[in-house]
């Protein structure tokens, strides 16, 4: 056989789309499954996003964009910043990716050299390490605690960096833990990490998808931070495969060589549809989806907690709730089957996010509606008694 690259095998393994794999297969077999699983909003796009993208097809709108994205677009990104996101932003900064996914692979591509070393938190999004090993550097996971709401500190920083760092990838509100860092210890650690000439990658995907008071990016803080967004969770349109960077203005032209070469550019109908996100009326729905979401997690944790599944931090963004098991096994993985098989729900294992929760804890996601959480929670709960 053909050999493969050592990447292929050094790959960190998402179980969060193993086990989403596994439930289609049962579903398919006419198992009714309930999924608690993949981070994946039931809300579809916003009716005007999809009318604005099929005049767009009708109107033969569906060649190449600039690497950098429809210039519409970006201005309309660089006004939802200004008049939601508290700064205010000049739309040549913006770049429009294929997903956050797209924004990651070329702020990885454009900042890590091979041997560089990039700190995240235990625990934090799996492909995150992926991407990072993809441009040739390694991740170095620091133990987070429910005390600082399992994020990374100013002191983590101190501690952990090295002669090889380079910058750090942190996420506020986070995946898996839907928590957010306090805004004076994000000012402290980006003051660290730039005072030690390194970057900060922060992924802002679910920032719009806070429930605690004025929704600011980072931005706000630091002009020079490297932002990750995406169309996918608060837009509700996860398989347009669209999001964007927000980069200092001496970034702009590499990155955008590079999107050139490597992927010409994010799907055009996909970013004329996009535009309409920033209508009054489709920003209108997504505020009411927003408020949904969050009575879906004032549900879900009190619930949980019930049921002798344990959380030791409130979630205040994001539609995840990272779970406590100890008090019904101290295997994760094992629990996730049990609970699939058992009780017909899809969670998943702490074995996700990294180490060092990892045996007791899982994640749950609110991503579908009151009455299927309420029947979730029934399933476990006859189940686990």
């Amino acid at each position: 056989m053909t050999a493969l690259a050592a990447r292929t095998h050094d790959t960190v393994t998402f179980h969060a789309v193993e086990l989403f794999k596994e439930a289609s297969a049962l579903q398919r077999s006419g198992i009714d499954i309930i999924s608690l699983g993949v981070g994946e909003p039931d809300f579809t796009a916003a009716p005007l996003v999809v009318e604005t993208m099929e005049r767009a097809a009708r109107a033969g709108l569906s060649g190449y964009s600039s690497p950098a994205g429809i210039p519409e677009l970006r201005e309309a990104i660089a006004g939802f910043y200004a008049n939601h996101l508290g700064v205010k932003l000049d739309p040549s900064r913006v770049i429009v990716t294929s997903g956050a996914s797209g924004a990651l692979m070329l702020a990885a591509m454009a900042l890590v050299n091979p041997g560089d070393e990039v700190l995240m938190p235990d625990p934090c999004y799996p492909p995150n390490r992926n991407f990072i090993s993809a441009a040739g550097g390694c991740t170095k996971l620091i133990p987070t605690t429910p005390e600082n709401r399992y994020q990374l500190s100013c002191a983590d920083i101190e501690q952990h960096w090295g002669p090889a760092t380079r910058g750090v990838l942190i996420a506020s509100p986070s995946n898996p833990t839907g928590t957010s860092i306090p805004r004076d210890e994000l000012d402290r650690i980006i003051r660290a990490v730039h005072a030690r000439n390194g970057f900060v990658m922060m992924d802002e995907i679910y920032l719009s998808l806070s429930y605690n008071g004025e929704r600011q990016s980072a931005l706000a803080l630091d002009d020079n931070v490297i932002i990750l967004n995406s169309f996918s969770k608060y837009f509700n349109m996860t398989g347009w495969r669209l999001g964007w960077m927000v980069v200092p203005p001496h970034m702009v032209a590499p990155i955008e060589k590079m999107a050139a070469s490597l992927v010409i550019c994010a799907p055009t109908l996909a970013q004329h549809g996009a535009i309409a996100c920033f209508a009054p009326e489709s920003l209108a729905i997504f505020e009411q989806r927003r408020q949904a979401f969050e009575q879906r997690r004032d549900y879900l944790v009190p619930a949980l907690e019930e049921i002798g599944i344990r959380v030791p931090v409130k979630p205040d963004g994001a539609f995840y709730v990272y779970g406590d098991i100890s008090a019904h096994s101290n295997d994760s993985s094992v629990f996730s089957s049990s609970l699939l098989h058992g009780a017909r729900v899809a969670a998943v294992p702490g074995l996700d996010f990294g180490p060092t929760h990892a045996r007791h804890t899982m994640r749950f996601s609110y991503t579908t509606g009151l009455d299927r959480l309420e029947q979730a929670v029934l399933r476990m709960k006859n189940y686990l008694s």
